[in-house]
């Protein structure tokens, strides 16, 4: 009962894939623009 791997060469799972990882991205940049840097700011203070 092996897995059919072409099942996933599909185009939408790539853009499922793309959409994930953008949101990973930006939930990260977000995380550091929101606490990182006020916090390595009022710690230099």
């Amino acid at each position: 009962m092996a897995v059919d791997l072409s099942e996933f060469e599909h185009p939408s799972w790539r853009t499922a894939a793309g959409t994930g990882i953008g949101y990973l991205l930006i939930l990260a940049v977000l995380t550091v623009a929101l606490f990182v840097v006020p916090w390595l700011v009022f710690s230099a203070v």
